[in-house]
């Protein structure tokens, strides 16, 4: 099975209105473009959350194309649905895509592949739901070693919710490495091609609302309890003062890698 955060409606719909327009939203345009999406093509997009990403490629196909996605999380495609009635979501796991072989021109993961517990078997999936010369395209993230913000922010959350909290927190840095990315994707039968690397920006109207939002639309809202998050709140306060602006936002550094691959003829 695909590893999910299992996430209530309300917490599918804190990650829509909260992390899509601050962190996932930046990055579509550049695995829109690695994967050369273009009109009237068939696009799946793998662990969708709320659609962000799919909502794009719909645009970019436009009426003579086809866009899908799926995610495993219930909440996520409700959310997607309420989002997007027209579009063909499903609840399914990566590593048992619901599809033909051959369905689609293109397939999209952004910021989901170190939730699978098999990445090579999910990335097998996506090559096989792809036509010949199709293109797989992910989007992850450097390691927590490269992110001067969220390192600090993870070791925080750890000191004050305990080891477990990393599983969560930890997770989104695990697949940063590009020869590891290269390695999975050669496993599956695909054949990468070049990396790239984004530096972006995680942007909050305050550092309170930095922590909200990575507390409420993740597992850790019903780990930890109010004397807890009003520390971890504290400590991140005066731990990433830094990169407060002058209005009282936030713009947090973090970098993304960007690699796409083709499936042999």
């Amino acid at each position: 099975m695909t590893e999910t955060f299992d996430l209530s409606l309300e917490q599918a719909h804190a990650y829509e209105d909260f992390f899509v327009p601050a962190l996932f939203a930046q990055w579509v345009p550049t695995l829109l473009r690695s994967a050369g999406v273009r009109t009237g093509q068939r696009v799946l997009d793998v662990a969708c959350g709320t659609g962000v990403v799919a909502r794009r490629a719909l645009e970019a196909v436009g009426p003579t194309g086809q866009v899908s996605g799926i995610d495993l999380n219930p909440a996520m495609i409700e959310v997607a649905r309420e989002r997007t009635p027209t579009l063909d979501w499903r609840v399914g796991d990566a590593c048992d895509l619901p599809y033909d072989d051959g369905s689609f021109d293109v397939v999209l993961c952004q910021s989901a592949l170190f939730f699978f517990q098999d990445a090579v078997r999910a990335l097998a999936e996506m090559a096989r739901v792809l036509r010949a010369g199709g293109v797989v395209a992910l989007q992850t993230y450097a390691g927590l070693d490269e992110q001067p913000a969220y390192g600090p922010f993870v070791g925080i959350v750890v000191r004050h919710a305990g080891e477990d909290a990393r599983a969560f927190l930890g997770t989104y840095w695990s697949k940063g490495d590009v020869a590891e990315l290269r390695s999975l994707l050669d496993a599956a039968g695909l054949r990468p091609g070049n990396a790239s690397s984004q530096l972006g920006q995680a942007r909050f109207p305050s550092l309170d609302a930095f922590v909200r939002t990575e507390v409420q639309a993740t597992p850790l809202a019903a780990r930890i309890d109010d004397a807890t998050y009003l520390a971890l709140a504290q400590e991140t306060r005066t731990t990433l003062r830094t990169y407060e602006q002058a209005d009282g936002t936030v713009a947090l550094p973090i970098g993304a890698r960007f690699i796409a691959a083709h499936k042999p003829a």
